[in-house]
């Protein structure tokens, strides 16, 4: 019922993904957690989806987490009257707010944001990037520009804008209404994109207000430079690599990846990769060799998840997507090496009992050589913490809760089964014993190492550790 795999793995539902059977059959190739992206598609369509991951949920007895992705602000430019124009390295290309059709000297721009943000001796990027302009004047309604790297600009292209914060707010009109539908559907992540410093998350968390985790999508440089502050008021964060490698040199994001997801573990908060991980599996049944590598570094790095967007939204091959992820992340989570690395950048503990209890925990469960370390928790927290010593014995997570099991789906190595808490001590020690043997976990006489907090159901309680073994009324009749 449970993964034998610590990393977890996240694939986007869409049109090659929305029926029963497929989405059940990406729940046993390996998916934890399933994201709606809220910028394709209906809130009719949305609700389908997330009906039948419950249904799916409900046929495999397995906690499966929802992740509500929204859109976030789009800018783009206008229009041209040929519909496209090609731009030549040295010209001068000039972005205003006039609403006449584009030429190849100029096109509309319709975001004063961006005019009150740019500076002379910047640059501008249209489509993905591909498109390179140097700013060389900026007035209230035009900026001129030359073009650094030229090429065909068509229609309604992208602009990013790297070198400036720009004075949005990271939930559009659209954003407010996706948000409180997916909230009422009961989506159990909310990921927040065009995230640029900490009050865009604390914005977002307001209106949540604990109905669901808020993930901060790192995608844009300023974002990169307020890591720390964001990562304190976030749950999770997503290293969105796709805008993050438009508005950054390319060379420099998997350096920026390793950074956030270390400072995201030393905080104890869940971090996950994302876009293009599999990129060519979109069309292909098996991946190039560097993409590969690329999943493989990203468990390396101890990301707790990794995430398909179109190889399992719209790909050809979505469970063999899944799969092929599930193939490489347990192959390397086998080196021997896996753990090593991953104990070298060990968080260090603060000074509270729960995350003395959470270091101990790993520490005993290694040196009695306990087949497993068993969690009682009703927020999630205790897990947390437990989940960020990466130990070697597999977490099991007992919870009174089913959302905070459906949360926990994305955290590394945290096995949730849905459980009612314990009425007393005796009574922790023979839940976590049946339910470890019952799962697979451990055998008669096997040892298990118990964490809990007392009194029981008294959440942010975590104070007991207990080593127990498991006794021949625990096996499972």
């Amino acid at each position: 019922m449970h993964r034998n795999r610590r990393t977890r793995i996240i694939a986007t539902l869409g049109p090659t993904s929305n029926t029963f059977e497929v989405v059940k059959s990406l729940s046993d190739a390996g998916a934890d957690v399933f994201r709606l992206n809220m910028s394709h598609g209906t809130h009719q369509d949305a609700a389908a989806l997330h009906a039948t991951v419950r249904d799916v949920e409900k046929e495999t007895g397995r906690p499966i987490g929802i992740l509500a992705d929204l859109q976030g602000p789009k800018l783009r430019i206008g229009v041209f009257s040929a519909d496209k124009v090609e731009l030549v390295n040295g010209q001068i290309f000039t972005l205003d707010m006039n609403d006449e059709e584009g030429t190849l000297d100029r096109v509309t721009l319709p975001h004063p944001e961006i005019y009150q943000a740019v500076q002379p001796k910047t640059e501008l990027l249209l489509n993905d990037g591909k498109i390179r302009l140097h700013i060389e004047k900026v007035e209230a309604d035009k900026i001129t520009t030359t073009v650094l790297v030229g090429g065909e600009l068509s229609n309604r292209k992208g602009v990013n804008v790297p070198s400036a914060i720009l004075p949005l707010a990271a939930l559009t009109d659209k954003d407010k209404k996706d948000l409180d539908f997916a909230l009422e559907l009961g989506v159990d992540w909310v990921a927040l994109s065009f995230v640029q410093r900490p009050e865009d998350v604390q914005e977002a968390k307001d209106i949540i207000n604990g109905r669901a985790n808020i993930m901060a999508k790192i995608e844009k440089p300023s974002a990169v430079h307020e890591i720390d502050q964001i990562i304190e008021v976030a749950d999770g964060v997503m290293v969105a690599r796709g805008d993050m490698g438009v508005e950054l040199l390319m060379e420099l994001v998997p350096a920026k990846q390793k950074k956030i997801i270390r400072h995201a573990r030393r905080a104890g908060i869940p971090a996950v990769v994302a876009t293009q991980m599999l990129e060519s599996m979109i069309m292909s049944p098996v991946p190039t060799r560097a993409e590969v590598s690329d999943v493989a570094n990203a468990v390396f790095d101890g990301a707790d998840a990794i995430m398909l967007s179109a190889e399992s939204a719209a790909g050809e091959y979505p469970i063999e997507a899944v799969s092929t992820m599930n193939r490489i992340a347990r192959t390397i989570e086998s080196e021997p090496s896996y753990l090593r690395m991953l104990d070298k950048d060990e968080a260090t503990p603060e000074a509270t009992t729960a995350d003395a209890i959470s270091a101990a925990s790993k520490q005993v469960a290694k040196t009695i050589e306990a087949q497993a370390i068993v969690t009682y928790t009703g927020s999630g927290s205790t897990a947390v913490r437990a989940s960020r010593e990466r130990p070697q014995a597999p977490l099991l997570v007992l919870t009174p809760n089913i959302s905070t099991a459906r949360r926990l789906a994305l955290v590394w190595g945290l096995n949730c089964v849905y459980s009612q808490d314990a009425v007393d001590f005796q009574d922790m020690i023979d839940k976590a014993c049946k339910i470890c043997n019952e799962y697979g976990y451990a055998k008669l006489n096997d040892r298990i190492v118990i964490m809990a907090g007392m009194p029981f159901g008294t959440p942010g309680k975590t104070n007991v550790l207990r080593i127990s073994r498991v006794r021949s009324h625990h096996l499972k009749s």
